[in-house]
Parts: structure tokens; C-alpha cells; sequence
């Protein structure tokens, strides 16, 4: 473990300090984070202004669930994207063969070998709008400690399933417009899963688990999360992880290298 922290202080240093060249990205970083949110919250008052409410949902409780999607966008920005976008170009230039030839798990050098602080507005933003919402509601610290747990899960989940989509690169190559699905999936996380028709919330907890990366950590600061969507959450996360582990494995059967 000290060995991987030590690797992963220098690769970090050395990322921010390429990326401070262009400090000015941090003040656009800022404006699109604040443009971001704005529409988040438009979307959610054209509900809640005439009147309407999700079901079990005030509109504070509602915030929490922005927040923690304003968070999860925040850690994409900062960890996945700079990372795993990256898989893509390391298959199609061949420098994936530099990667493997380390000593050190590629899957690991992969998913941490950089970091972006542009994705920081988005973490300070949403941390903000949580404790504003929490305040209103007068949530507990323990709420946010507990928090914590079904968020981590619900990290690793995002990270396996970006990961997975990245590995399948060895095939397709291009997978561009499979990642922006993606994401274009995980915006459906943006408001309580009780904010669409059954069908929906069935897919986007079953089938695409979105419900585990917003609505349940946002239940559990309200106070009211279930101990079985938390085993659910762990569950789910854990299996993904190992999915995404074995895949990559698999996945590098098919890899042919630059040079042979």
C-alpha cells in the first residue's frame, strides 16, 4: 500500500503541476460548473415551482440529490475522464505497450496515472449545495458520515462501468459515442429516481443503477436510507469491480501490440 501511495503522489504531482501551466482552465472550469448547475436547478424549480413535487421529495431533499450528482460529475471530471478517456488513444497510437511493460498493474496506471483539477469547482459546488439543503433540513454529521459509505459505492460502481466501456476499445477502437451515451445515461441520476414513471426507475436502478450513485446516498443524509439498498449498493459495487478486473484481463487476450 505505501508503495502505490508513493507512485501515486508523484504521478499526481507531476499531472497538476503540467496542468497549472494553463491556470485560466480553472476560471472557465468555474463558469461552466456554475452553468451547469444553474440548468440543473431550473430544471428542477420548472417542477417545483408550479406546485408539483416528486413523490417523497421536498424541494431541499431534492437539492441533496443535485448535490451529490454535482459531486459525481466533480469526480469524473477530476479522476475518470483524464484517465480512462485516455484508453482509447493508448490503443489506437500503441503506446498501450509502454503501459504493460511497467512494473506495476496496467489497470491500476491506467485508472490513476493522471488528475485534472478543473473538476474541482464541481466538488466545491456540490459539496456547498448538500450542507445549504442539509442545513434547511437540519441534518445530523452522523447522516453525512454514514453518507459516505453508500457514496463510495456508488464511485466504484461509475468507475467500473467507464472502465469496462474503456477495455472494449481493444475491439472497437473508436468508442466515443459509447462513452457520451454513457454519460448521457448517468444524467438521469441529476433528480430522485421517484422523478420518472415506473418503467423507467426500474431501468435506471436494475438494469443501468443510477438510483445507487445519487438517490440512495442522498436517502441515507435524509435519514432514511434502507440496510437493503445499502447491501445492494455494496453488492453491486464489489461485483462490478471484480467484473471490471477480469474483463481487463480478458480484454488484453485480443490485444495486438504496435510491434508485432
Amino acid at each position: 500500500m505505501r508503495r502505490y501511495l508513493k507512485v501515486l503522489g508523484r504521478f499526481w504531482s507531476a499531472a497538476i503541476a503540467a496542468e497549472m501551466e494553463y491556470r485560466i482552465n480553472f476560471l472557465i472550469a468555474t463558469l461552466s460548473s456554475l452553468g451547469n448547475l444553474a440548468g440543473s436547478l431550473f430544471g428542477l424549480f420548472l417542477f417545483y415551482g408550479n406546485g408539483y413535487t416528486f413523490s417523497g421529495w421536498s424541494w431541499e431533499a431534492a437539492l441533496v440529490v443535485v448535490g451529490i450528482f454535482t459531486l459525481l460529475q466533480g469526480f469524473s471530471a477530476t479522476f475518470l475522464a483524464p484517465n480512462l478517456n485516455r484508453i482509447v488513444r493508448h490503443v489506437q497510437e500503441g503506446t498501450l505497450d509502454f503501459v504493460l511493460l511497467k512494473p506495476i498493474p496496467s489497470q491500476f496506471w491506467l485508472s490513476m496515472h493522471t488528475v485534472s483539477p478543473w473538476g474541482l469547482p464541481d466538488l466545491i459546488f456540490g459539496s456547498i449545495m448538500i450542507g445549504y439543503a442539509g442545513r434547511r433540513l437540519n441534518v445530523g454529521i452522523s447522516n453525512y458520515l454514514v453518507s459516505l459509505v453508500p457514496l463510495f459505492f456508488g464511485l466504484v460502481i461509475l468507475y467500473s462501468l467507464w472502465f469496462i466501456l474503456g477495455a472494449t476499445s481493444i475491439w472497437f477502437v473508436k468508442i466515443y459515442n459509447a462513452t457520451e451515451v454513457l454519460r448521457g445515461l448517468l444524467e438521469a441520476g441529476r433528480y430522485p429516481i421517484a422523478a420518472y414513471p415506473t418503467a423507467y426507475r426500474f431501468f435506471f436502478t436494475f438494469v443501468m443503477p443510477v438510483a445507487f450513485l445519487t438517490t440512495i446516498p442522498a436517502e441515507v443524509i435524509l435519514g432514511r436510507g434502507q440496510i437493503t439498498w445499502l447491501i445492494g449498493a455494496s453488492v453491486l459495487a464489489l461485483v462490478l469491480f471484480l467484473v471490471s478486473t477480469w474483463f481487463w484481463r480478458f480484454a488484453l487476450r485480443f490485444y495486438t501490440s504496435a510491434s508485432s
